[in-house]
């Protein structure tokens, strides 16, 4: 990765909140100074005591005994929580950015267990840097300066042996563990991730896998990529096992070197006591040092991971994007449409020979497809399974790019449209619209934040949901249940249908609007949804169904990714063709079910 490390980019992301990190640190090194100066104090206090000296000579050292004890407590408390406060404060915006920047992305999209393990695990390791890596560290290093300082006060010569011992083991002894660790801990992010991949892919795919026979290929390599990454954690922890056995052995090595010394310099007997028990501290202080070697080496790969999704880029904004055609200045530019208004005019759509191919070599799902869709007109969009109707949608919103051609609204390239714009422009209900575990009424404001009765109404009139939810005992409050399991499919689509419906965007795009209806509550869902829409505002609509289309302005019959009719409804019924030998097949499939659903009443 070019350009900044990735810990510089997580501590410019942490700007806003460094006055709080800072303050983390402080309290960290208080924490840790409490802890050396208890250590210290209660050895001179104990083998004061040896001595039976009078109360009043030890009754200070008590009393501060007991103060540091208490202090050291409320200070570990209060940094904890100053430290969780920024940093929680800190993971909040990168996973947002992580997030806004995974669903933003161009091309191929990340497998659903890698952007979770980006989103949970790789997000961490910038807590775990913060918390784990640079505030103990930065708290170590103080106090190490600080001990050293006060021991040079009762003896110089131990001063510098105690430097020794603290260069050995906060920074030689640190140096050594990241070399050691720094390439199995580089593999173990990735492999995590793949992990996390394998997980939702032997899931949700097991019926698929079971069906093709390759359920044993698959357990198989996720149980390869499981089996390297538990050895990669025991040589991590035997590593780690190795560097902490040495730090006893500097730190033991330490103190006895600071005890000679002392002696040599004739030393009261108490005070080398003291000495060496606050040399044992000072070191163990100092190897907090290693174990942020350690948690950085492992945390590096993600942090890296992270500066790649978080790092900012140039921008593509309206006074920047490059505008083309003679209506390029139409209410369609970016800067004029804020996030939750209804836009007043649709823009000029065009498909100009749009090619989609979802793999290489494989037939083209849109081959040189060409469309207008000029504003104010409602288009259908037919044809047989697999002819390209959802790829017609996904390239019109902005969600799939094409291989060649290009889609433009009033002249200007989709994709040149910030993500925070276009859904106002062109949007609605797609294929597989997912229903959030949430109310009704927070499922249909993800449309438009910020509307009011009267437009949830409307939308839930139009969408046939609303005597729905009236009848509820919650009413817009009634919560749906994960990806809503409370309702049946057609209540699902209805309210689907509903959110597209309050987003009110300029092109509304409705892929199979009334997929799970029956024919007649379909045709009045239909009907109420074309009814909705403002006026000047367009439709695109794909629908496997050819009933209630005879009021639209033109029905397109794609087949294998080309048109091959096109017309009104009445003059395709007239033609020869895929329309009207579908067209009847339906009307008689649907007549036969009116008359048996008669019968069964």
């Amino acid at each position: 990765m070019s350009g900044p490390s990735p810990e510089l980019t997580v501590l410019r992301l942490a700007r806003p909140y460094l006055k709080r990190l800072v303050g983390a640190g402080l309290l960290a090194a208080a924490t840790e100074f409490a802890g050396l100066a208890l250590m210290a104090t209660a050895t001179w206090l104990l083998m004061t005591a040896a001595g039976q000296p009078p109360l009043d000579r030890l009754t200070v050292a008590i009393v501060a005994v007991r103060a540091l004890a208490v202090g050291r407590g409320v200070l570990r408390y209060t940094e904890r929580l100053a430290g969780h406060d920024a940093v929680l404060r800190l993971v909040t915006d990168v996973r947002t950015r992580v997030f806004a920047t995974l669903a933003e992305r161009r091309g191929a999209p990340p497998r659903t267990g890698d952007a979770l393990s980006r989103l949970v695990s790789d997000v961490e390791a910038v807590q775990d840097l913060l918390l784990r890596v640079l505030v103990p560290g930065a708290a170590a290093g103080l106090v190490s300066v600080l001990a050293v300082g006060l021991t040079a006060l009762v003896s110089p010569p131990a001063a510098l042996v105690l430097t020794g011992g603290l260069l050995l083991a906060g920074v030689a002894l640190p140096v050594l563990a990241t070399l050691l660790t720094r390439r199995a801990g580089a593999e173990v992010a990735p492999l995590r991730g793949a992990l996390a991949a394998d997980a939702v892919d032997l899931t949700h795919g097991a019926a698929d896998l079971a069906a093709f026979g390759a359920t044993g290929d698959a357990l198989g390599a996720a149980g390869r990529r499981a089996r390297r990454l538990a050895r990669l954690e025991r040589r991590l922890a035997a590593l780690g096992f190795a560097v902490d056995a040495a730090g006893v052995l500097v730190a033991g090595v330490t103190a006895g070197a600071v005890v000679l010394v002392a002696l040599r310099a004739g030393l009261d007997g108490v005070l080398v006591g003291v000495l060496a028990v606050g040399t044992l501290a000072a070191v163990e202080i100092a190897l907090a040092l290693v174990g942020a070697a350690r948690q950085w080496t492992g945390l590096r790969t993600g942090l890296v991971r992270i500066a790649r999704l978080v790092a900012p880029g140039p921008q593509t904004g309206p006074e920047t994007a490059p505008q083309a055609g003679p209506q390029a200045g139409r209410a369609v530019v970016a800067g004029d449409v804020a996030a939750g208004d209804v836009v007043a005019g649709a823009p000029d759509v065009r498909f100009e020979r749009v090619t989609v191919r979802y793999r290489a070599g494989a037939p083209a799902a849109l081959d040189d497809f060409d469309l207008d869709l000029p504003p104010g007109h409602r288009v259908a969009v037919v044809g047989p399974s697999g002819a390209g109707k959802s790829s017609l949608a996904a390239v019109l919103t902005g969600a799939v790019h094409p291989d060649s051609g290009r889609v433009t609204l009033d002249g200007r390239d989709v994709s040149s449209f910030p993500p925070d714009v276009l859904p106002r422009l062109v949007g609605g209900l797609l294929a597989e619209a997912y229903v959030f575990h949430a109310s009704v009424r927070d499922n249909l404001l993800l449309g438009r934040a910020g509307a009011d009765e009267a437009a949830l109404t409307g939308a839930a009139d139009a969408a046939g949901l609303a005597d729905w939810v009236r009848d509820q005992p919650e009413g817009w409050g009634t919560v749906v249940g994960e990806q809503g399991g409370q309702l049946s499919g057609g209540q699902r689509q209805r309210l689907a249908l509903a959110r597209a419906l309050l987003a009110a965007p300029a092109v509304l795009v409705l892929d199979e609007p009334t997929e799970g209806l029956d024919p007649v509550a379909a045709d009045e869902v239909l009907a109420g949804a074309l009814a909705a829409v403002p006026a000047g505002h367009s439709v695109l609509l794909i629908s496997h169904r050819l009933s209630g289309l005879a009021e639209l302005d033109e029905i397109v019959v794609l087949d294998a990714g080309r048109i091959v009719q096109r017309g009104r409804h009445a003059d395709l019924v007239a033609t020869a063709g895929w329309y009207r030998d579908q067209w009847l097949l339906q009307q008689a499939a649907e007549h036969g079910y009116l008359a048996l659903s008669t019968r069964s009443a």
